[in-house]
């Protein structure tokens, strides 16, 4: 589908929402922006008047806890006025990626931030040389900074990892030059033009083209995408190489075993349970994904599948169309269904401009929601189109803001969340519209609706999984040297063959679409956590149809845990344990069972 095809009845412009971002600040010139990064200056500044203290006080837990819960303090306030100006340039740049005074505003307040915050990188390390038992008797001796803990715990993972003041001073600092890497990357993307007979498409018009009803329109779609990712490959390789190569060097100097590694601690998730997953979810690929694309095939009326034919709809019709005012319903309705205080927080997102959802010309691909900081509110980014897909985009990103919003009582520190647990209430949301759409189908439409969902499932799942698989060759070959664009091209199609089976034809043009996917770039080894969320959140379900009326005040608690609490922990009082395979066993087998639904329906 594109803006320009009118035929299929996409919502028109003015029924989608832009959000609107004064609530922030009014412009660039705002005297506010400069106020608070003065604010978080001077937080800083008293900050570094504790500098040597914490250490000097570790035989005294009266005085030593006073200085944790005075420090902490400080250094959230710091943190609140940073992350407000950089999210308000983050966000207005996700919409403006055409106009270069905006990506330089970007980069001036990030080079700012970094610089303000460089005076607190002290306080961690200092933190980091005190022994527990000295931090556990300042806790009992002092309340305040017993609020903390769980911060304190999340500071504590990076002990062994942590370098020297310098060091770490020294990485901060050259912090924003090296995102310019992400920027270029981003900013290509973001100018790509793809020519589709005699259209031109941007890039998620084009993504958006695969699920297209016409076979013949997906494959100019995808040839056209292909062409235009193989003339960008040069520059995304590079970025990602140099990325690849900055982050080997931070890696070897922090002691880190593996490129993972660092990601596993920042999601406090051990790396058994990220290793159980991949072996559940890599020892189901036969019975899931190439079962699954084999009997499409056979619906289809085709042996194999092409690429641009994996999200195809079944039929030839154009499939069903969603305006705003209907998505709006659906998601509410199904939040409602679960608990009222849901959909009520949900609505707030509806009634103030706080949604942008209007494809144009300069706005990113993708979708997110912003949590801003926990004093502010969250605002949602999506492209909508109209499709099914997007209906169940919005309730994702709207479950990301719900959870943000029922966390932000903890403050910002606390209610920042581990993304195993970050991506709970937005699958979660999503599995809500998906079973309200599926409870009122019959017949074809049923079918319909299961494979779209299974199609789903597969896509965060075990695509989530394969996007893994690859990031970990690419690392590993990347210890080797830099790698050309044929080489990542041919580790994707290695990896993405497995996970796709046989049913699936890789044609030529496919080893380009690795380019495309923006984790690799911006957030190595972030993409399985969609796959821990998602057969999390299957687990959650199977709980809730034990017990319904139960299961929504300990689903809120969760929830409004933010951060303070490690998956272990979240998810003890619902009889859970991801640490064991069987756990990720369980979350497939539903999967399974839709297949086996759909097998049986075909």
């Amino acid at each position: 589908m594109t803006l320009h095809d009118k035929s299929l009845a996409e919502p028109q412009p003015g029924e989608l929402p832009e959000w609107r971002l004064d609530d922030l600040y009014a412009g660039r010139d705002d005297p506010r922006i400069e106020q608070d990064l003065e604010a978080a200056r001077q937080a800083n500044t008293a900050l570094a008047e504790l500098k040597g203290k914490l250490v000097a006080a570790r035989r005294d837990p009266e005085r030593l806890g006073a200085i944790l819960a005075r420090g902490i303090g400080l250094y959230e306030e710091a943190t609140n006025r940073l992350w407000s100006v950089g999210a308000y340039a983050s966000l207005q740049t996700s919409v403006a990626r055409e106009d270069q005074a905006w990506a330089k505003f970007e980069g001036d307040i990030r080079t700012k931030a970094s610089q303000i915050a460089a005076d607190a990188l002290f306080f961690s390390l200092e933190i980091n040389q005190l022994d527990q038992a000295e931090i556990e008797a300042a806790l009992r001796a002092n309340p305040a900074a017993a609020h903390w803990r769980p911060w304190l715990r999340r500071v504590r993972l990076m002990r062994e990892h942590e370098l020297s003041a310098e060091m770490e001073r020294m990485l901060n600092d050259r912090a924003p030059a090296l995102s310019n890497w992400s920027r270029l990357y981003d900013e290509t993307l973001s100018r790509m033009a793809v020519k589709v007979g005699r259209e031109t498409l941007n890039l998620p018009q084009a993504l958006n083209r695969l699920s297209d009803a016409d076979p013949a329109r997906r494959k100019a779609s995808a040839q056209g995408l292909a062409k235009a990712l193989e003339d960008s490959t040069p520059t995304l390789a590079l970025c990602l190489n140099t990325l690849a190569f900055e982050k080997q060097l931070e890696d070897r100097w922090r002691r880190f075993p593996d490129p993972a590694r660092s990601r596993h601690l920042a999601n406090e998730v051990d790396p058994e349970a990220v290793q159980a997953l991949e072996d559940a979810v890599v020892e189901r690929y036969p019975r899931l994904s190439h079962r699954y694309y084999a009997l499409k095939a056979k619906a289809l009326g085709k042996r194999t599948l092409d690429y641009w034919d994996r999200n195809a709809p079944l039929d030839q019709e154009q499939p069903r169309r969603y305006d705003w005012e209907e998505a709006k319903s659906l998601v509410l309705s199904s939040f409602d269904q679960l608990a009222p205080a849901f959909a009520d927080k949900a609505r707030n997102f509806f009634d103030h401009p706080w949604i942008d959802a209007r494809p144009r010309a300069g706005k990113s691909s993708g979708a997110y929601s912003h949590p801003v900081t926990a004093d502010k509110h969250p605002y949602v980014f999506m492209n909508f189109m109209g499709e099914r897909r997007d209906v169940l985009t919005l309730a994702h990103e709207l479950g990301h803001a719900v959870h943000q919003t029922l966390a932000s009582p903890l403050g910002t520190l606390l209610a920042d969340t581990p993304l195993t647990l970050a991506e709970t209430a937005s699958i979660f949301g999503e599995g809500l519209v998906f079973d309200r759409l599926l409870a009122e189908a019959t017949g074809p439409e049923r079918r319909l609706l299961l494979a779209g969902k299974i199609e789903d499932g597969l896509n965060t799942v075990v695509r989530q999984i394969a996007f893994h698989r690859f990031e970990t060759e690419f690392h590993a070959a990347r210890q080797q040297g830099e790698l050309a664009p044929e080489h990542i091209g041919g580790l994707w199609l290695k990896v993405m063959g497995e996970s796709l089976g046989p049913a699936v034809k890789l044609n030529p043009g496919y080893e380009h679409y690795w380019a495309y996917v923006s984790h690799f770039v911006h957030s190595p080894f972030y993409v399985y956590a969609y796959a821990f969320g998602d057969l999390l959140v299957e687990a959650l379900m199977e709980k809730r149809l034990e017990d319904p009326e139960g299961f929504a005040p300990r689903y809120e608690a969760l929830l409004a845990a933010g951060g303070s609490k490690t998956y272990v922990e979240a998810l003890k009082p619902f009889g859970l344990d991801p640490r064991r395979k069987a756990f990720w066993e369980r979350g497939l087998a539903r999967l399974e069972r839709l297949v086996d639904e759909f097998e049986a329906l075909s």
